[in-house]
């Protein structure tokens, strides 16, 4: 490996975290949840197979003084997975807990949410078949690629 970009890569290699991986985003599950790191989340949903609740570490991209949540591995990442299975249901703590739903962003909106994503999620930017220098005919193709939820407020209880 030559580079942070390709040690990034190897922690989630086939689109999964290794072990290392999961050893990392269980800590940054208990740090980004704090509320102390902007724009970084813990995103808890029921797991699809199991019923529990699983947390996931987040960086949140804004536009237009809305959240949106990516998915850096894809549509086959867990936490889109589950967060389909569970209509949109969700939790994402920020300091405190609050109930959201999740809604998937038409493609052509993907752009711009995907700009910011990537100025405020660098460990990100190897996961994705988008560059910051891209082309904007290119950009808007390749982010057809990426699953991006905006994040609604949803009155109620705070299960996800």
């Amino acid at each position: 490996m030559t580079g942070l970009a390709d040690v990034q890569r190897w922690l989630y290699r086939g689109g999964r975290p290794n072990r290392l991986a999961k050893f990392l985003n269980g800590a940054g599950v208990l740090w980004s949840g704090l509320g102390i790191v902007p724009r970084s989340a813990t995103l808890e949903v029921r797991g699809r197979r199991t019923g529990r609740t699983i947390r996931f570490p987040m960086v949140c991209a804004e536009q237009d003084g809305e959240q949106y949540l990516v998915s850096m591995l894809g549509p086959d990442a867990n936490w889109v997975l589950n967060v389909q299975a569970a209509g949109g249901n969700a939790v994402l703590k920020q300091g405190r807990r609050r109930p959201v739903r999740l809604e998937p962003v038409p493609v052509e909106r993907r752009p711009a949410i995907l700009t910011d994503y990537l100025a405020h999620a660098p460990g990100a930017r190897p996961h994705l078949p988008i560059h910051r220098d891209m082309p904007a005919e290119q950009f808007a193709r390749a982010a057809a690629q990426v699953p991006v939820f905006h994040v609604v407020q949803r009155p109620g209880d705070t299960s996800p």
